[in-house]
């Protein structure tokens, strides 16, 4: 089969199409054809060598998958050959889904509705996933006002779109060019990052009063302002790890929770995702969708930042 493998650790010129044995399918694993996939942060992140000690090249990235079962298994019997699914693969499983076959545990794995056009299907498993379980670790609650980082991102988007539907007043940040799609998705106020003081922002918007949660997906100094603009006992949920140190003491002094969060795939968060997009709650938000041979394109466009939702890599038949 053809895959996008990374021969070593490096830049996204490491990602090459090349021709790699097919994988089988093991027990309670289903053989999946893969239609799309999308390119995330962990794998740009495990390209580059990030997490060498759990990866060593060569290495096929990717996380998200969305395709067609062709072969299951021994003791698998919830999907079956010609079942359209999708799912998010265990980090540092060892075999990621920029290729045209995947082998992948059945239980990670949901049927994708109907009416959910595959290659939107592979923006939703990681970005949904994160964004789902950041809402439930944060307790969002009816009537509670939440701040997005990054509200047209790939987990942004989505965050948006589950804090509203839970019943939260929605605050992002996001660039001006993005605010109407920010606001289309259930946003009740954008601020502009780069020209405003976010703190400042957000206790305007509040009339001083603060927000409840929190949800950083950019990184920088976000935790460490976060007791600025939270209420008393507010809640910080971080997707980004920080390499420097950061003074946490306002968080104490304001009694501060914090969750750092790795995302656990599986069947049944993805199948409650899935549920609230067949009603309308929740849409993907696709910036664009390249080819599978552009891989190292997507990625190129992941680190210069400003990708609105996800980049969807389509994987034509061989």
């Amino acid at each position: 089969m053809r895959a996008v493998v990374a021969r070593a650790f490096g830049g996204p010129e490491v990602l090459a199409l090349g021709e790699v044995a097919d994988p089988v399918a093991g027990p309670g694993q289903v053989l999946v054809r893969v239609e799309a996939t999308s390119a995330n942060p962990v794998d740009v992140q495990t390209r580059r060598g990030d997490y060498a000690d759990q990866v060593a090249p060569p290495v096929i990235v990717g996380s998200d998958v969305s395709g067609t079962v062709v072969a299951v298994g021994p003791g698998v019997a919830d999907l079956a050959p010609g079942d359209g699914v999708l799912g998010m693969t265990r980090l540092f499983a060892g075999h990621g889904t920029y290729a045209e076959l995947l082998a992948i545990d059945a239980d990670l794995l949901a049927r994708r509705p109907p009416g959910l056009d595959p290659l939107a299907a592979a923006s939703l498993p990681v970005a949904g996933l994160t964004a789902l379980e950041c809402l439930r670790r944060g307790r969002v609650a009816l009537g509670e006002t939440v701040l997005v980082h990054a509200g047209a991102g790939g987990v942004g988007s989505l965050a948006v779109q589950l804090a509203r539907a839970a019943g939260a007043r929605v605050l992002a940040t996001c660039r001006p060019a993005n605010a109407a799609l920010v606001e289309a998705l259930g946003a009740d106020a954008t601020i502009d990052y780069r020209a405003q003081d976010v703190v400042r922002a957000v206790l305007e918007a509040t009339d001083g009063a603060g927000v409840d949660l929190v949800l950083d997906t950019v990184g920088g100094d976000a935790i460490e302002r976060a007791p600025e603009l939270l209420v008393q006992d507010g809640r910080v949920v971080s997707i980004v790890d920080v390499a420097r140190p950061q003074n946490l003491l306002a968080g104490w002094q304001r009694g501060l929770e914090l969750h750092l969060l790795f995302t656990t795939p599986g069947r049944a968060p993805l199948a409650a995702l899935l549920a609230l997009v067949e009603r309308g709650h929740v849409r993907p938000v696709v910036d664009r969708v390249l080819p599978l041979a552009d891989a190292a394109d997507a990625h190129r466009a992941l680190e210069a930042g400003g990708v609105r939702g996800k980049l969807v890599l389509a994987v034509e038949p061989g």
